[in-house]
């Protein structure tokens, strides 16, 4: 048989998912800069990423995506979803629109979504390991619990946050994440 005996399948495009990853993305984006200055966990796994670090996380080919990086004072912030003119030194993306719905409808926990070769990282491992990390602890601020526990690798008991930090957390990240501050 001959190669122009097969003609060439083109995917069907789904709207809807590409409209909910944007938003889930551009949420999450923000509520990681947002997370970042009000808990204290995720604080600490930003001061020890590198100064110049800066992170895209996004889906391939041509999905949607954000960028998260340091500003010139050591903080989290986010940088909206260009690639063009950044410096990035952590590539986070998810292999196509699908894999990324089966991890962001929470069919699929991250870890697994990583288990099961769905993303490709492009930079330091350490420091990708903290950013999902920091992924599961903005999950657990943004989610209802019964969700979250689909979620997350494993769901924090009430010695590691109790109920009111998280409450009060989830409130303040939210405000901060759609006023932008």
């Amino acid at each position: 048989m001959r190669i122009e005996n097969y003609p060439e399948i083109i995917p069907g495009k789904n709207p809807f998912k590409k409209i909910y990853l944007a938003i889930f993305l551009w949420i999450t984006g923000r509520a990681i800069q947002a997370a970042a200055r009000t808990d204290r966990v995720v604080k600490k796994e930003f001061e020890m990423l590198p100064d110049d670090f800066m992170l895209y996380l996004g889906v391939s080919p041509n999905g949607p995506g954000f960028v998260v990086g340091k500003d010139s004072n050591g903080k989290a912030k986010y940088m909206g979803a260009k690639l063009k003119g950044k410096s990035i030194t952590l590539k986070m993306i998810i292999k196509n629109i699908e894999a990324a719905f089966l991890v962001f409808t929470f069919q699929e926990s991250t870890a697994v979504g990583f288990a099961h070769d769905r993303f490709m990282v492009s930079g330091n491992l350490d420091e990708a390991c903290r950013i999902g990390r920091v992924l599961d602890i903005v999950e657990i601020y943004l989610l209802p619990k019964i969700i979250t526990k689909l979620a997350v690798k494993r769901y924090p008991n009430w010695k590691q946050m109790s109920p009111i930090r998280k409450h009060v957390g989830r409130v303040i990240i939210y405000t901060r994440a759609i006023l932008g501050f």
